[in-house]
């Protein structure tokens, strides 16, 4: 685990909580989460809310109750998690309800950044779970539980060797433009850049996105200033 970067001005994370009670509640999302909820112990576990095209719309920390299920997820996502579930709860004996939670699993962004855990800035671009890490994809996904919703793709990058072409990374600089420029030198235009940003004392660092082309191009060797670290 790495140590939280030293910021100049430290952010909170926000979370919010769906509830999932009822008795189909663990039928309903084993059919809709990327993790096996079969078996979960008290202590929880990380998974995935994925849209039918295996794009993430966020992860979520999964935890028994007496009568469910809690699913904490950054409160920014809350709304678009709470929407995509309720679009699958067609006859069936599962309540879903969304409220704020006061704690979740990283108590600030630096947290996260050093951790190297995606998060709504990385989620806004759409992109499919192998984008994130091998580690990522391993605490989120089971690829053995059998169907859930968006999990076509995701195993089938997965048996192909799960090339994908854009990947997380941590980045520093001495600004995010400066970063930004190399992030998005490589690779078409509109996806790569800084997703989570923090100054600290000598300029930046936060998590992005990057192109798979930049590791070792000549845009990459060109700049001493940033240094970028793929998120595996």
């Amino acid at each position: 685990m790495n140590e939280a970067p030293q910021c100049v001005v430290e952010r909170a994370e926000q979370w919010s909580t769906i509830e999932a009670t009822g008795p189909d509640s663990e039928s309903f999302l084993q059919g809709q989460l990327s993790q096996d909820i079969s078996s979960l112990s008290s202590s929880g576990l990380w998974a995935l809310v994925l849209a039918p095209d295996s794009v993430v719309m966020t992860s979520c920390f999964v935890s028994p109750v007496p009568d469910g299920f809690t699913l904490v997820v950054p409160r920014e996502l809350g709304d678009v998690a709470f929407a995509r579930l309720r679009r699958f709860l067609l006859r069936t004996k599962c309540t879903l309800n969304l409220v704020d939670a006061e704690v979740g699993p990283f108590a600030t962004v630096a947290q996260r950044i050093a951790e190297g855990r995606p998060g709504p800035g990385e989620f806004a671009r759409q992109l499919t779970p192998h984008t994130f890490g091998a580690s990522f994809v391993r605490s989120t996904i089971s690829f053995t539980k059998g169907c859930f919703t968006g999990q076509e793709l995701v195993g089938r990058l997965d048996a192909r060797g799960s090339s994908v072409p854009w990947r997380l990374v941590r980045a520093t600089g001495p600004s995010e433009d400066r970063v930004n420029d190399v992030l998005g030198s490589k690779g078409p235009a509109g996806t790569s850049g800084m997703t989570s940003v923090l100054k600290v004392e000598h300029g930046v660092i936060g998590l992005g996105i990057a192109h798979r082309t930049l590791w070792g191009s000549d845009e990459m060797l060109a700049a001493p200033d940033v240094i970028v670290e793929v998120i595996d």
